[in-house]
């Protein structure tokens, strides 16, 4: 490695697979995974792809995995909780958590651009990444193999997934986002009220910097809990590339 190149030497694919707790019969499946679209672009081949594809692919394994695990872990819960959980398991922070994990930013293919601007450690970058190696394990070695991979990497996320506080820490969350990023606090205004006095739903506002976002919930509280919930998903939608 040279002064001038920011690609660090990326740690052993062996090293990847023992974190990951599966060794690939097809090597190539694993590097397709790790090839960001910055790192394709520079390169003079033609026939190499980045890992678009296959993250497209792995959104759909983790999303029927997850869901496979929650109705058997809660299989009394409703399908709205059920929904809810799932959204809160599958989605860019806690992806990002999990390839944090098992170290997963070092080992990615990155253009010079986005390693210099600390593209391993970018969000969404890493978000993409995991689907990305999730499809190529279920490629590799089929459901049952993602399958194992998706409830160790989210086994103690799971047990946490319906005890106190999982969901209500949305606000939380969302402000310690925002304030890093716009130095503002999100806002709440109650828009609306429907229902008898004894099943009344409220419909509430988040607003921030722009961003706005409503949820529903049979108390104030809960519904700003789904509005925040709400404005998160926003921002992980337009974090990403």
């Amino acid at each position: 490695m040279t002064m001038d190149d920011p690609t660090p030497q990326p740690p052993s694919r062996e090293a990847l697979e023992q974190a990951l707790g599966y060794r690939f019969n097809n090597a190539e499946r694993l590097t397709a995974a790790l090839r960001h679209s910055s790192f394709v672009n520079e390169q003079p081949q033609t026939d190499i792809s980045s890992n678009e594809r296959l993250e497209f692919l792995g959104d759909a394994v983790l999303n029927l995995a997850i869901s496979h695990l929650l109705m058997e872990r809660y299989p009394d819960l409703a399908e709205g909780e059920l929904s809810r959980n799932r959204a809160h398991l599958v989605n860019e922070t806690q992806l990002a958590t999990v390839a944090r994990q098992i170290n997963l930013g070092a080992h990615l293919l990155l253009g010079k651009g986005e390693a210099l601007t600390d593209g391993r450690e970018k969000n969404s970058i890493l978000a993409d990444a995991t689907e990305a190696v999730i499809a190529a394990i279920y490629l590799d070695g089929g459901f049952d193999a993602a399958f194992t991979f998706v409830g160790c990497q989210f086994r103690e996320r799971l047990r946490a997934a319906t005890q106190t506080g999982y969901e209500t820490d949305y606000k939380s969350r969302l402000q310690e986002r925002v304030q890093s990023r716009y130095h503002e606090v999100p806002r709440y205004q109650v828009v609306g009220e429907r229902g008898p006095d004894h099943e009344k739903i409220f419909t509430v506002r988040m607003s921030v910097s722009g961003i706005a976002a409503e949820g529903d919930g049979k108390s104030k509280k809960t519904a700003e809990q789904e509005a925040a919930r709400a404005g998160l998903e926003l921002l992980d939608r337009s974090d990403r590339p």
